[in-house]
């Protein structure tokens, strides 16, 4: 066991601030990593806050983690001391289920899914997980990633949630060329969102409330930009999206995207609010056989097949580096939506 320091939240009021966690010894099967950078996920902050309820304090929040392997264990094959490494949402499940064998542990049947912070710790030393803002982290090889030299490390750290929480519902429900594919919202996933459905082929078009954002947008690969609360320009796209990815994290009114969609198409919800969405019509949903689905980040397989297509097509997130010392602030900022796209902690600052 060894203890490495970190920032924490001490309960749901005070600010994070400075803090040691125990990690445990190496096993066979386990990698250690130094970390460099880790992106700064809205994830955390409501974790932070308990809006989602049930956070154990200390919380050590951070799962967009991109480092260096300092140590390895001997039975450790795809990992090399030196290698650069990630870890997303999770470092462990049950292994064993139908969801799992598909790769896809963030849906494990069991509840076995242990996350990288806020969770029932298998494994030690302590009852809980602690995530990334800290120095350094120990986690199992088969939930560790490769990242390719190509990328700018800052911003292929919110790959890790953010890149592979829009890949995987865009992938699943076959984005690309021939296709219109919607994005809501042009925040943290939004914004990645556009940069992956671009790459794919589909024709984008992004809905957002501030026209500011246009320019933006079409920079980012948007084909076209709506303003949402435009009833006009929204009644123009009606019965047009193969595909719609929602990324907004507050409760909205679904039907304004539903009537979009064609016979057979899904709106996808990725964004979790605190408290629900209106509930939508079933008459928009009856009426073209549409579909509204959700989506919960992505499993290791599809994670390191994004970071792998990233790393082919130069796509990293947007970002802002911070030093760990200004995170507080950071968290304020994004309560406003003053960041374009995503922070992205520079965690040498840790030893600052």
């Amino acid at each position: 066991m060894s203890k490495v320091a970190a920032f924490a939240a001490l309960d749901p009021t005070s600010p994070l601030g400075p803090f040691h966690v125990d990690r445990r010894d190496l096993g066979p099967r386990d990698v250690q990593i130094d970390i460099l950078y880790c992106g700064v996920c809205h994830s955390d902050l409501h974790t932070v806050k308990s809006e989602w309820a049930g956070t154990v304090y200390p919380c050590v929040p951070g799962h967009e983690i991109v480092g260096r392997v300092s140590k390895v264990g001997a039975e450790v094959q795809a990992f090399a001391v030196g290698a650069t490494a990630a870890v997303g949402c999770m470092v462990d499940s049950c292994r064993t289920c139908d969801s799992c064998s598909a790769g896809l542990e963030q849906y494990c049947d069991r509840n076995a899914t242990v996350y990288t912070y806020n969770s029932k710790d298998k494994r030690g030393p302590g009852p809980m997980t602690y995530g990334g803002y800290a120095s350094q982290i120990v986690v199992d090889e088969a939930f560790c990633l490769k990242v390719s030299n190509k990328l700018p490390l800052a911003g292929a750290a919110p790959l890790l949630c953010a890149g592979v929480t829009t890949w995987s519902p865009l992938r699943h429900w076959g984005a690309g060329k021939g296709k219109k594919v919607g994005v809501v919202g042009l925040g943290g996933l939004g914004h990645m969102g556009v940069k992956l459905s671009h790459a794919f082929g589909a024709r984008t078009v992004v809905f957002t409330t501030s026209p500011s954002k246009a320019e933006d947008a079409r920079r980012l690969g948007a084909d076209e930009v709506v303003i949402s609360n435009d009833a006009a320009a929204m009644k123009a796209h009606a019965t047009s999206f193969d595909l719609i990815v929602d990324t907004v994290a507050a409760p909205h009114n679904l039907d304004a995207y539903t009537s979009l969609l064609r016979r057979d198409a899904t709106l996808v919800l990725v964004g979790m609010p605190q408290h629900p969405h209106p509930s939508p019509s079933a008459g928009k949903l009856l009426h073209r056989r549409r579909s509204i689905a959700g989506s919960a980040i992505g499993g290791i397989r599809e994670t390191q097949d994004m970071l792998d297509f990233c790393a082919e097509h130069a796509i990293v997130s947007d970002v802002e580096v911070i030093p760990i010392q200004k995170i507080n602030e950071a968290y304020a900022r994004m309560v406003k939506s003053d960041v374009k796209y995503r922070f992205v902690i520079d965690m040498a600052s840790l030893a600052g």
